[in-house]
């Protein structure tokens, strides 16, 4: 019998619990990363330690307790479900033996944790899948290391194949326009949010805001939009630097001021619906809106495990293995 190939699938990562001890826990980690925070190492350690630390898990773990739900985190709850669809979804379209399995960059479960049970298993080749569709050297390449750095203890780990990124591909547009149309009414404006990254990186280099920019554009143009009916904000600033503009915050505020009709947001860079995107954008972006004139908000929500998403991801998994992609 042929060795199974694995897929691994990957997500930033969350708490484990909505407290704030969990939540200072898990920032740690994830603030501690150089790939998120570029600054010298002991200065921002210090920062990290004496400033951050110290009062932002209070107001985080509050945000997180908005959004929880009874089975936990909606991150980790949408992308265990996201990988149990795409398994059997795989199952139809690779003739050979196959394993998915998740892991988180931050948080628990692990992509070490995740990479051990697929090895255990006798994985020779492993598809990486990481659940940011525009490439980021803070998302991407962040998940990539925690992977590189989980086989690299291994005397002889598997062949490693990478999605990096799929922010054109043909059948998440389709997915994501699909999602739109079945909003719950007509919109007079669409606005995309993607999160942020600061504009040093961008002026380094980094194309993740381009690649935002055009999936937005691609969907818009699937969907027939003018483009005087959508736009593109960037959401979860954090700190004074200067990052990807304009804000969706401002934007808000201004889609309020000038037109003020039914506005529709989604958030193109999320596989799955998590923080940003339930209580950052549906609680807090509403509010915004909706106090400073907006007539009325919809958000709509991320892919998750819808059926559409599920085959794109599929079929990215089994062309990257040279598979056949019928069924």
């Amino acid at each position: 019998m042929p060795a199974p190939t694995g897929v691994l699938v990957v997500n930033l990562g969350t708490p484990d619990a909505p407290t704030p001890e969990a939540v200072r826990r898990f920032l740690a980690e994830f603030l501690s990363d150089p790939r998120v925070v570029d600054l010298p190492r002991l200065p921002w350690q210090f920062i990290l330690r004496t400033v951050v630390l110290p009062f932002r898990p209070k107001r985080s773990a509050h945000a997180y307790q908005q959004i929880w739900t009874p089975a936990g985190s909606p991150l980790l709850t949408g992308t265990e479900a996201l990988t149990r669809a795409l398994e059997r979804r795989l199952a139809a379209l690779v003739p050979a033996p196959l394993l998915v399995a998740m892991g988180m960059t931050y948080g628990n479960p692990s992509i070490g944790q995740a990479i051990d049970r697929l090895l255990a298993a006798g994985v020779a080749r492993l598809v990486v899948l990481p659940l940011y569709p525009q490439y980021s050297t803070t998302t991407t390449a962040a998940a990539l290391d925690r992977v590189d750095a989980a086989l690299a203890r291994r005397p002889r780990p598997p062949e490693r194949l990478v999605i990096e990124d799929y922010h054109d591909d043909p059948g998440h547009v389709a997915a994501l326009a699909a999602s739109i149309q079945a909003a719950r009414g007509p919109f007079d404006h669409l606005l995309f949010s993607f999160h942020g990254i600061p504009a040093r990186y961008a002026a380094a280099g980094d194309p993740y805001g381009g690649r935002c920019r055009a999936t937005a554009r691609l969907v818009a143009e699937r969907l027939g939009l003018p483009d005087a009916r959508w736009s593109v904000a960037f959401q979860s600033r954090i700190g004074r630097a200067r990052w990807l503009e304009p804000y969706t915050e401002d934007r808000l505020r201004e889609l309020a001021a000038t037109d003020g009709g039914r506005l529709a947001v989604v958030c193109p860079g999320f596989a799955v619906d998590c923080l940003e995107t339930l209580e950052e954008i549906a609680i807090r972006g509403s509010t915004t809106y909706l106090t400073t004139g907006g007539a009325d908000f919809e958000y709509i929500a991320a892919l998750n495990d819808d059926a559409a998403q599920v085959d794109s991801l599929a079929r990215l998994a089994a062309a990257r293995l040279g598979a056949g992609a019928a069924g």
